[in-house]
């Protein structure tokens, strides 16, 4: 039997989920898809959304891209963020021990500028066991994991997965990698959403 390369991704990520404190992590190719098929599982289509009206571009892509309205907040954070009224959690700028959040999906970023600089990729923390299943399909084209001439596609997927290669960098990072870390502080601060043509008509809440 040949050697099945992504078993290193399955130890990148319990290594993950031991040192978050979550029960389980699903890994992805980008925060920004994690964001996104986190927000597909807990079906945001035709309701509302609301997110800091200063963060990333990608988030509230993530949002728009799953069927969702959109809506932006005047509020400071720093580390972490929930995609509101949702459990889902955009934590690009936190990786900390014990920082997971019973109950929610928690979105990390492996990003060169973020805590493990992989160079790219992301990963899911949840409690949740139905979650777990659908998010390992969803990543990988509705695929399960068995030999692809064995397997019935039922569900739609996309191709989100994190390579052997990401993951291999991944674990040998949190070998060194310290017990507490602090957030990571945007410098300079994230621009204002609605100063791009995008999200210019994006209702925003006090």
């Amino acid at each position: 039997m040949l050697h099945n390369p992504y078993k290193i991704v399955k130890m990148f990520e319990e290594e993950i989920a031991h040192y978050t404190g979550a029960p389980y992590a699903v890994s992805m190719n980008s925060c920004t898809n994690a964001l996104f098929l986190a927000c597909k599982y807990v079906d945001v289509k035709d309701k509302e959304v609301v997110i800091p009206k200063r963060t990333y571009l990608s988030p509230p892509q993530s949002i728009m891209q799953a069927g969702a309205k959109l809506v932006f907040e005047d509020i400071e954070w720093q580390g972490i963020y929930q995609f509101k009224p949702f459990p889902i959690y955009d934590a690009a700028k936190r990786l900390t021990s014990d920082m997971y959040i019973p109950g929610s999906l928690m979105c990390l970023s492996f990003h060169i500028k973020k805590h493990l600089k992989i160079g790219k990729g992301g990963m899911i923390l949840t409690d949740d066991e139905n979650a777990v299943e659908w998010l390992k399909k969803a990543r990988y084209e509705g695929r399960a994991e068995v030999a692809y001439h064995e397997d019935n596609i039922y569900d739609e997927g996309w191709n989100m997965y994190m390579t052997p290669e990401q993951a291999t960098r991944g674990l040998m990072l949190m070998q060194n990698y310290p017990k507490h870390m602090p957030d990571i502080l945007e410098d300079p601060p994230y621009r204002d959403l609605t100063e791009f043509g995008l999200f210019k008509n994006i209702e925003v809440r006090k």
